[in-house]
């Protein structure tokens, strides 16, 4: 790959083919514009043009990144965190040394990181966390603080020159890195982190925990099992007191890869169910959205209901489906018709129990009520006859379950809720 072209007489072969991929790729991913304004419609106004100057630059060895936006985006646990926005040529440009890579990243890295690889998702890791809290009492649940913020370069790129030969592909790597941010004008040099919201950072973020956590735990404690999500981790232990010494082993191996364990988001959890009945502080945790705790369950055998430590939507994750809901202000929007509203919220709903549903989907019934009852509130102030009553407002919407069913996508799956 990095032979001299004698055709386009450039030092680097990157053909013209894997431009237009990496484009194809970043226009279904969509996103927001960078620090030149310019929106993905923009660029393909001159689609052919912009692709070849990309192309251009890249085979040339003259591509510099421009400086990455910096949005601030709100926390669920409060405050900010800076998102950092490539342009869209430089989402592209990065997305072809991201295609690259991938491929050949992606056998190296081990079963139980599922951040960001093809063929793994969040709901895989949530289904191992499931199975393996059944079979251990304890849980290190831990977070690494700004990891994206943080990964220092130096290290970075030993593993980076370990595993990816291409040498354009590494020096686009290298400017990336320290490619300088911008923040309400002002422009900021960077000399460690990779931007979230680059299209290459969580491959590369994947890479450096696969070295920082991945391999570490293989090697010095390879009879515990452990998941990793991006920067969200679970080990599995027998004791307390096993789960006590590895949270000192792992915070000591972060200082030394210079990052560092999240001192309010790291704890030592208790599976407490029917057949462990402790008592500590810690019996629940929140990992990907859901809230493993103690719950009423069926048996698969008996058939009887047990207390098991299994998962459901999260608390905080119901609390952010209704006020996604809320913010549509539905109930407001008397103009609209029960069609185009329902076009607007069965996109969230049907992803929300697609991902939620999937375990414990008994559990999202609150937000689905929530919905329900704010078609009620909706249908409410747009017929005059139903003005002050509510049961005539709900009987009309349960017929409309009965005999428009498909209108929602929850009303299809059974899940209608209550109107009251």
């Amino acid at each position: 790959m990095t032979t001299t072209n004698a055709t386009n007489n450039k030092p680097f072969v990157i053909e013209k083919w894997q431009v237009y991929e990496a484009y194809k790729a970043v226009k279904s991913n969509g996103g927001a514009a960078g620090v030149d304004g310019q929106t993905i419609e923009q660029f393909e106004a001159d689609l052919k043009g912009n692709l070849y100057k990309i192309w251009n630059r890249m085979s040339s060895g003259s591509y510099f990144p421009p400086p990455v936006l910096a949005v601030p985006i709100p926390k669920k646990s409060g405050g900010q965190r800076i998102l950092g926005v490539p342009t869209v040529s430089d989402r592209i440009a990065q997305m072809v040394v991201k295609q690259l890579i991938e491929p050949e990243l992606d056998q190296v890295f081990l079963s139980d990181s599922y951040g960001y690889r093809p063929g793994k998702s969040a709901l895989d890791a949530v289904g191992i966390t499931r199975k393996r809290c059944w079979q251990y009492d304890w849980v290190l649940e831990f977070d690494i603080k700004g990891l994206f913020d943080n990964i220092p370069h130096d290290l970075l790129l030993k593993a980076v020159q370990k595993h990816v030969v291409c040498k354009w592909a590494l020096l686009y790597i290298e400017r990336w890195l320290t490619a300088p941010m911008e923040q309400d004008g002002t422009i900021i040099e960077r000399n460690r982190g990779t931007p979230q919201g680059g299209v290459v950072s969580p491959v590369l973020a994947n890479l450096f925990l696969h070295y920082a956590f991945d391999l570490w735990m293989k090697r010095t404690h390879p009879d515990l099992p452990w998941c990793r999500y991006a920067d969200d981790g679970l080990v599995h232990c027998r004791t307390e007191k096993e789960a006590e010494a590895l949270k000192a082993e792992l915070q000591a191996r972060l200082t030394e890869c210079r990052l560092e364990m999240h001192p309010t988001k790291t704890r030592i959890v208790y599976c407490k169910d029917g057949r462990r009945g402790g008592t500590y502080p810690n019996v629940k945790f929140d990992f990907l959205g859901y809230e493993f705790r103690a719950r009423a369950v069926r048996g698969t055998r008996s058939g009887r209901l047990l207390c098991g430590f299994t998962p459901a939507v999260s608390p905080s994750a119901l609390k952010m489906m209704r006020a996604t809901i809320r913010d549509l202000g539905i109930r407001r929007r008397t103009q609209t018709s029960l069609v185009d509203i329902a076009r607007q919220v069965n996109p969230l709903l049907r992803g929300w129990i697609g991902y939620y549903g999937r375990y414990t989907p008994s559990a999202l019934y609150p937000m689905l009520r929530y919905v329900n009852q704010t078609l009620l509130a909706w249908a409410m102030r747009k017929y005059k006859r139903f003005k002050a009553h509510k049961i005539r407002a709900s009987q009309f919407l349960q017929r409309l379950v009965r005999d428009q069913r498909s209108l929602f996508v929850h009303w299809q799956i059974g899940m209608q809720g209550t109107f009251a």
